[in-house]
């Protein structure tokens, strides 16, 4: 039956004229294969494809179609839903398709293509639940390839390589959408931006279930989505891949070359390819004289985003950004209607252009593929080795080993005693060559400092001297290692030790209690799980606020003492739930010490299961609420009951001994005055950022600290007359450009960097730090001034300005007023006690390295106060 896409798009049509739409979506369809309408009910681009029938319908095509499409589930979400991709190519090709996979894998490895190498495109969409259109693009896509008869392009794509569709990469957030925006809808969609279907309510479907940007986790596989994605992905290697997305709705549409800055390890040769894409790309959006633009706003810095990690292991990666409907219709600033089916034609459009750019150059992107995982495996970016201690937080170690070793980095892990660097590891030491094929990627992600290019930063500061945002999308820096809080040490040799799998368990370093009990020390994110599970399933352990020293072997402050008199004359549950976690015991024949506090001193606190509350909804930052809940419930496997905003004043926050305020865009009265009342009478508030800073104002002040202004700004104050100013004499351009400025305004925000830190080594806030200061990220304009001693503690403070910054870019007059201001503070409120920090210690869930000062403060604290 002949059958015109076109008619499948009912409300595209209306949006091109005939000739255009003729041009490109007119054609033979094969009447077996279902359209969306015959499967879902409502035609592509009519209505918002809730996930279940978008898996329904890709189901439907490949029963279908099995000879040229097959379904791959490769993750389940944490709502439970699964994530799947679909790969499609001609027939001939699908029966010999697990031998095109090898060849791929083959030349990832640094093979040279074969006559046989087909090319692999892969094409995502959707990975936040509100940027809707890119998803049933996706299935327009699917559709196309498999129906069209007697088109030559779509003969092409399907003959000279494969092509794989994720149509739906973050289906929680999606339904989170959906469902909110069918619940509004009414008789008409309305257009106006400030209805209902465009007002999502919070913490709106962006993020996934633990309301993570799932379009940042690439290297730091926080997420299930993400971790399967990437497994996924490697095991393809694709050429090309595609992330796409959607934007405001008064924008137009974007796609590659990207914005500058480029990360400094993609090639040249890279960038020319994104411009041969988009130069596809373009000629298909002015057949139907759809606007867009290239080379703004969207750069490939940060190795986190679905265009750069992927690039930077070799392949040409693209963010799309079409403009959103966040709906069916926009009502656009400048007059005009956007629909949601313009949204799904034009990601269909550039989908389908990149796929044929690929089909036919496939010799030109394998080879490119090829050379740069060849020449990278080669030394081109070095030959040398990075080396990470196995003496200090040994299960963060372990654990970034793994993260690296899934995103297809060879580590080995050396025993102990060892050298390696010119100095001796005595517990041994992991160890990641340069020579392998992800060498950009490994540079990437273990470099102390990736450096902006100089010419762009030139060009920041020429515009932040003209008064102008500076244009730097996301953080520069994400040194893996010092986000860890781990010794990595480059050289030129190192031993290869035996291979990291990134599914095995964590080493055993578990030891049978002694004859008094077991000490667990307090040094990483580990031992934090451990004594949190351990008290969770009933164990009584005692806490530490001064180091002690038994047999010659010193067990830092924060250690936790577990003994069999506390716990029923056994400890197999605490040495089974450390051999399943890679945490650290060890056996205490006796309670005498060489050294230090024995178990009857105050320096030891009996710890209970905290019970921890956090603010939710209203103006707390759904990423801030999102990260911290993760990494206190998935890395430490404490449970966290969150409270609506509203509902915190009427609430019984005595049934709790912490309540967390992450981040916000301020807070009602009513829920600030509830907590500091819980404070008073003897409750644990964790705060950060800007609820600090709220924190310390008003009548229910909890902390003594001030946001300050930029660097040499004043307070804002009120003049008793306003009618006259003091005389002043400009005496040249400077003069008057300082008297214009606002000098009560914020200072510029930071986009992001690591930041050196120093502790204070007597509070207990600081345990697990001693010897060392964490690394810590700053993103935004939040300076506080230090606590003075009468009013609390500055836990942790900012290094000096000549040692502040540890990675990344900080513009000058941020590094010297932020040098020796507290990162932490805590401040003791009538039987409470006040904590906060900063800037957020759970950010994108990457910073394992802080998870000790988190775990002091919602852990440790509550006991402490008591």
């Amino acid at each position: 039956m002949f059958r015109l896409l076109l008619a499948a798009f009912a409300s595209i049509a209306m949006m091109v004229s005939p000739a255009a739409a003729q041009s490109f979506l007119e054609g033979n369809f094969d009447d077996g294969i279902p359209t969306l309408e015959e499967v879902a009910g409502h035609r592509s681009g009519e209505q918002i494809t809730r996930p279940e029938m978008v898996l329904r319908y890709m189901e439907a095509l490949e029963e279908a179609a099995p000879d040229r499409m097959r379904i791959v589930e490769y993750a389940t979400s944490w709502e439970g839903r699964p994530l799947v991709y679909a790969i499609i190519t001609s027939a001939a090709n699908m029966q010999r398709i697990d031998a095109i996979q090898a060849e791929m894998q083959r030349i990832a490895d640094g093979g040279a293509p074969g006559p046989d190498s087909l090319p692999v495109t892969w094409l995502s969409y959707g990975v936040h639940g509100d940027e809707i259109s890119p998803v049933d693009s996706s299935l327009v896509v699917a559709y196309h390839l498999l129906a069209a008869q007697g088109d030559e392009l779509v003969d092409t794509i399907l003959a000279n390589s494969v092509v794989i569709i994720d149509p739906s990469q973050n289906p929680d957030g999606r339904a989170r959408f959906t469902n909110s925006y069918y619940a509004q809808l009414g008789i008409a969609p309305s257009g106006n931006r400030y209805t209902a279907g465009h007002d999502q309510p919070w913490p709106g479907g962006r993020f996934n279930h633990y309301l993570f940007d799932l379009n940042r986790d690439w290297f730091a596989l926080t997420q299930p989505e993400t971790r399967g994605k990437v497994a996924a992905v490697r095991s393809w290697n694709p050429v090309v891949l595609v992330d796409s997305h959607e934007m405001g709705g008064d924008s137009t549409y974007f796609f590659p070359p990207s914005a500058d800055p480029f990360n400094p390890y993609i090639t040249a040769a890279q960038r020319e390819r994104q411009g041969l894409l988009g130069r596809n790309m373009a000629a298909w959006m002015d057949r139907i004289g759809e606007p867009y633009y290239t080379r703004e706003v969207f750069d490939a810095f940060y190795p986190g985003y679905g265009d750069t990690w992927p690039t930077l292991n070799g392949a040409i990666a693209m963010t799309f950004e079409q403009s959103s409907a966040r709906g069916l219709v926009w009502e656009r600033d400048n007059g005009e209607i956007l629909t949601y089916g313009e949204g799904v034609r034009n990601n269909f459009i550039t989908s389908l252009a990149t796929a044929e750019t690929v089909a036919r150059n496939a010799n030109l992107f394998l080879g490119d593929y090829a050379e740069y995982r060849r020449s990278a495996a080669a030394g081109a970016v070095g030959s040398g080795w990075f080396v990470i201690d196995l003496a200090d937080r040994t299960w963060n170690a372990e654990s970034l080993a793994r993260r690296l070793v899934h995103q297809g980095i060879a580590v080995g892990r050396v025993a102990g005693p060892a050298s390696a660097c010119g100095r001796s590891y005595p517990e041994g030491y992991l160890s990641i060559s340069m020579r392998q094929p992800s060498a950009r990627l490994i540079r990437t992600l273990l470099d102390r400092d990736v450096q902006l290019p100089a010419d762009f930063i030139q060009a920041q500061e020429d515009r932040r001297s003209s008064d102008l945002p500076h244009e730097i999308y996301d953080t520069t820096a994400w040194s893996v290692g010092q986000m860890s809080g781990l010794d990595i040490t480059e050289c030129s040799s190192a031993a290869s030790g035996v291979a990291v799998s990134a599914d095995a368990p964590l080493p055993n370093r578990a030891d049978a209690s002694g004859a008094f009990g077991i000490a667990v020390p307090w040094t990483d994110s580990g031992q934090v799980q451990l004594v949190a599970r351990a008290l969770q399933a009933g164990l009584r352990g005692r806490s530490t606020d001064t180091a002690f020293t038994v047999n010659g072997e010193t067990f830092p402050r924060g250690s936790v003492v577990f003994t069999l008199a506390e716990n029923g004359g056994s400890l197999d549950t605490l040495v089974e739930l450390a051999r399943e976690i890679g945490a650290e015991t060890r056996p205490l024949a006796s309670s005498w010490v060489d050294d230090g506090p024995n178990l009857g001193s105050d320096s030891f606190v009996l710890l209970q299961t905290p019970r921890i509350a956090m603010l939710w909804d209203g103006n707390i930052s759904p990423l801030s609420a999102g990260a911290s809940r993760y990494v206190i419930e998935q890395r430490f496997g404490l449970p966290v009951a969150p409270i609506r905003v509203d509902n915190v004043a009427r609430a019984e926050l005595g049934e709790f001994d912490v309540v967390l305020v992450t981040d916000s865009f301020g807070l009602p009265s009513a829920a600030r005055s509830a907590i500091a009342s819980f404070v008073n009478n003897g409750g644990v508030l964790v705060t950060y950022g800007n609820s600090l800073a709220s924190f310390a104002n008003g009548d229910d002040a909890l902390f003594a600290t001030q946001r300050e202004t930029v660097l040499g700004g004043d307070p804002k104050e009120e003049e008793a007359d306003g009618s006259s100013a003091p005389g002043v004499a400009f005496e040249d351009a400077d003069d008057y450009r300082e008297a214009i400025l606002d000098q009560t305004r914020r200072p510029d925000t930071l986009p992001g960097a690591l930041l050196n830190t120093v502790v204070d080594g007597e509070n207990f806030l600081a345990a697990g730090y001693d010897g060392s200061a964490p690394t810590v990220f700053a993103n935004g304009s939040l300076i506080l001034t230090p606590l003075t001693l009468s009013d609390g503690v500055n836990v942790v403070r900012y290094a000096g300005p000549d040692d502040l910054v540890a990675s990344g870019y900080v513009w000058d007059e941020n590094r010297r007023q932020m040098a020796f201001k507290p990162y932490m503070i805590a401040q003791p409120n009538g039987r409470g006690l006040a904590i906060g920090f900063a800037h957020d210690p759970t950010v994108r869930g990457y910073l394992d390295g802080l998870d000790m000062l988190l775990a002091n403060s919602v852990l440790i604290a509550p006991s402490r106060i008591r």
